[in-house]
């Protein structure tokens, strides 16, 4: 697996969508199943809009949690808009 480039503008790939948030969490439906997302993983995705770049949302990510470690994050986000992208979740 490729890191993303910290250019790339991921978004959710085709077939893939929210369903209704339902309390504190959210489900996303994908052609193979759902997963339901909470914490950061949820604040990943959900700045997965084709706007922002890796890079955006990383800054937007250590803004949120100013106490973490930068380099923490951004090997985080990478991570996991990687596994994403491998299971056709996320367009990079």
């Amino acid at each position: 697996m490729a890191k993303p480039e910290s250019t790339s503008r991921p978004r959710l790939a085709a077939g893939c969508r929210w369903a209704e948030p339902t309390g504190l969490e959210r489900m996303l439906l994908y052609p193979e199943g759902a997963i339901r997302l909470r914490g950061t993983g949820r604040d990943i995705l959900e700045r997965c809009d084709g706007r922002r770049t890796v890079q955006q949302i990383i800054d937007e990510l250590h803004h949120q949690y100013k106490v973490a470690n930068p380099a923490r994050i951004e090997d985080e986000v990478s991570s996991f808009l990687e596994q994403l992208h491998v299971k056709r979740i996320v367009d990079l």
